[in-house]
């Protein structure tokens, strides 16, 4: 349902709220290795992120990136809002363009359900919310 670039956003955001402490910044490199993601992917999208007021940026010798407690209060959605926009919640599960209630693929109603879902799971989840799991060894987002 999401692309390798949304997916990257999610792990970058997550990584910047529960690996680093106030007034630290990471680079792309090591957010790249850390969350085992191509550089320039997350080159690009914490640039969208950046652009998005999801997180912040410094430029300089011990620049890099960050995020502040107010933005790991911001809901799961606005990331995926800010890298592959909210159509991803219509698209059809098997990627056919005329997919709809009228004329559905057959998956259509059991991956309605699960787009629903995720779409609620990203409503009401805060970035901070995924940060404690992985703060607490609940959950992990790379190496």
């Amino acid at each position: 349902m999401l692309t390798v670039s949304c997916k990257a956003a999610v792990k970058a955001v997550i990584y910047l709220g529960s690996r680093l402490k106030p007034d630290d910044y990471a680079g792309i490199k090591d957010i790249a290795h850390y969350i085992n993601e191509n550089e320039h992917t997350v080159g690009k999208v914490l640039q969208k992120l950046v652009r998005a007021n999801l997180i912040n940026s410094s430029k300089g010798p011990y620049g890099g990136f960050f995020i502040s407690a107010k933005q790991k209060n911001q809901y799961i959605i606005e990331v995926v809002a800010a890298i592959d926009g909210l159509d991803i919640f219509k698209q059809c599960g098997l990627g056919f363009p005329s997919c709809n209630e009228t004329r559905p693929c057959p998956f259509h109603e059991d991956f309605k359900k699960i787009r629903e879902q995720f779409r609620g799971m990203c409503d009401e989840n805060t970035i901070e919310d995924f940060c404690n799991d992985v703060e607490k060894g609940l959950a992990w987002v790379g190496r």
